[in-house]
């Protein structure tokens, strides 16, 4: 019974050495190759795996993670896009909705070509086409032909209602067999009528240069006035033959307002009037006295030749750019061209003696083709 106790610590102290050299087989390096692994290499290989096992989770988990935010930036562009292409459509309807219709844009556009000009902006747009008109029809001159105030006077009374062509083909016959007031006032007015009657109203108009000839004879001495009151005052004679009577046979300046004259000022937007004398009225204020006359001229060969009523050649104008009306008639460059008039267009003039510097050809006499 009193052994036993000494035993234990044999055991105890056995124990005690099998722990101590585990230890120290733990602490040792790992046996060369081939070697037969020991019991401590034996134990490694499970925790080795354990660690594995362990790693693989956390490498997904790695790899999970680095693909989210791919996938997630994927995500987020394309909501982006999507959101861009909803808000471009949206744009786009908006738009629609507001875009002007062709009816709107064209009351836009004429709102916006109606914008007043001023009176000031207007007299020096006026004066610029007049300086224009000078540089193109230096030659400008009365259409009627004439030797003295007398011609003139008859010759314009003549022309109402008919071409300066036609009277110019007339007036040689009948100065020829009446060259002065005197002889005109005691004609017999059949023999009057005969030779005027290619001019229209042949009538009325033998009446009334028969009438201007006798009071010329009566009242004047049978010398035709100088003076607008005065001359007025003749049968058949109005403010439009005066100034022309006025201005080319006594250089006196006036301004004629005929058919060409008014329609011109009218598209020129110099002034709305459609009454001659308010015409001549507002015009007058437009421009100096000094310009009047040859005004005239340069304004009514403009009409006859180039700004026609029926089509104006607005694509040969030399002032387009500066007509409001541009457009009313041929724009086109070489269509224009064709309805060029005159010497504009390669023709005869309207005067069967035009003065010296006149540029195209003389008109034919009557009967001549």
């Amino acid at each position: 019974m009193g052994e036993q106790p000494a035993a234990k610590p044999k055991k105890a102290a056995k124990e005690s050495k099998s722990a101590n050299r585990a230890a120290s087989t733990a602490s040792t390096p790992p046996s060369a190759p081939g070697a037969s692994p020991t019991p401590a290499t034996r134990a490694k290989a499970p925790a080795k795996k354990a660690a594995v096992a362990k790693k693989a989770p956390v490498a997904k988990k790695a790899s999970a993670a680095k693909t989210a935010p791919a996938a997630k930036k994927a995500s987020s562009a394309s909501q982006a896009a999507t959101k861009k292409a909803a808000t471009k459509e949206q744009a786009a309807k908006s738009a629609a909705a507001t875009k002007p219709t062709t009816a709107q844009k064209t009351v836009t556009a004429k709102q916006t070509a109606a914008k007043p000009e001023s009176h000031l902006a207007m007299v020096r747009r006026a004066r610029r086409i007049n300086r224009e008109l000078a540089d193109v029809y230096p030659y400008a001159h009365p259409e009627l032909d004439f030797r003295n105030p007398f011609e003139l006077l008859v010759a314009t009374v003549l022309s109402a209602q008919t071409t300066d062509l036609r009277v110019n083909q007339t007036t040689p016959a009948l100065f020829a067999a009446y060259p002065t007031p005197e002889e005109l006032a005691a004609a017999n007015p059949e023999d009057v009528e005969e030779l005027i009657r290619p001019t229209g109203f042949f009538r009325a108009k033998t009446k009334s240069i028969m009438g201007l000839a006798a009071a010329l004879r009566d009242d004047f001495g049978g010398n035709v006035p100088g003076r607008l009151d005065d001359l007025v005052k003749l049968p058949g004679v109005g403010r439009k033959t005066a100034n022309v009577v006025l201005g080319n046979a006594f250089g006196v300046p006036g301004i004629t307002v005929d058919t060409h004259f008014g329609r011109l000022v009218r598209r020129w937007k110099w002034t709305d009037e459609e009454d001659p004398v308010k015409v001549e009225a507002v015009v007058a204020e437009i421009f100096p006295k000094s310009e009047w006359t040859m005004l005239s001229h340069r304004v009514v060969f403009h009409g006859r030749r180039i700004c026609h009523a029926r089509k104006p050649a607005c694509g040969a104008c030399p002032i387009a750019p500066l007509c409001p009306a541009y457009g009313e008639g041929e724009t086109d460059p070489e269509k224009a061209k064709k309805l060029l008039k005159y010497e504009k267009g390669g023709l005869p003039g309207q005067r069967l003696s035009p003065p010296p510097d006149y540029p195209g050809l003389p008109a034919p006499p009557l009967g001549a083709g």
